[in-house]
């Protein structure tokens, strides 16, 4: 399936479809970076969107995540529209965008202990989640004296406690080194044989087998 300006490996809408965009388009200060693009995604698909700077990947993602409006055409969640049912939704949906979200006067465990609690997850294993994410020993120190990639795995250990079925990642590479890169790739695998999704975009060469990833490839246009 294409459309005039991006290229989807997705497979058509199934019993174990969990998000779907139907005839989305977008536009930004007066440009279209796409539109008429429709995809399922289901239980156990890892989605990488690609596409070159200023081609509509972040905004894709928000719109799929519900935090931006298209400008024309509809997302669903399980065949309901997340606009009539959004509570039903962000409960099975994590969102993680550029910005890790971290306060710079709160420690490490303090920060993850909010984020799991405003989420409606356990914050109670914290200090054992930031073990996970090559943290601990770190937990007591202030964010502020933290690194650009320790703020980054401050935020991604949610995923290890996350229940929800749907991850919309934004980057979630960014200053992230090697050893951390392969344990999040194989925590995504383990995600979507658990029967959720990933849909992420990236940067870097995804180490995953070629046939466990789909994509949707959008081009940058002039217009």
């Amino acid at each position: 399936m294409s459309n005039l300006n991006s290229e989807i490996e997705i497979t058509a809408a199934s019993t174990n479809t969990l998000l779907s965009a139907r005839d989305l388009s977008c536009i930004r200060e007066e440009r279209v970076l796409f539109e008429a693009l429709s995809f399922n995604i289901a239980a156990g698909d890892i989605v990488q969107v690609e596409g070159p700077n200023g081609a509509g990947k972040t905004s894709l993602l928000r719109i799929l995540a519900g935090l931006s409006q298209p400008y024309d055409g509809s997302i669903y969640f399980q065949d309901n529209n997340i606009t009539q049912h959004r509570e039903t939704f962000h409960q099975e949906l994590l969102y993680l965008g550029h910005l890790p979200g971290v306060k710079d006067e709160m420690t490490a465990q303090e920060n993850l202990e909010f984020n799991l609690a405003l989420h409606g997850l356990d914050n109670k294993t914290a200090e054992a989640t930031l073990a996970k994410v090559n943290l601990l020993g770190f937990e007591d120190a202030l964010a502020s004296h933290l690194s650009a990639g320790q703020h980054r795995r401050i935020s991604l250990a949610r995923l290890w406690q996350s229940q929800a079925k749907v991850w919309i990642l934004d980057e979630p590479f960014t200053a992230i080194d090697k050893l951390g890169v392969e344990k999040l790739e194989q925590l995504f695998l383990q995600h979507a044989d658990n029967g959720g999704c990933v849909v992420l975009t990236t940067h870097q060469d995804l180490s995953l087998p070629a046939e466990r990833v789909k994509k949707i490839t959008l081009a940058y246009r002039f217009y």
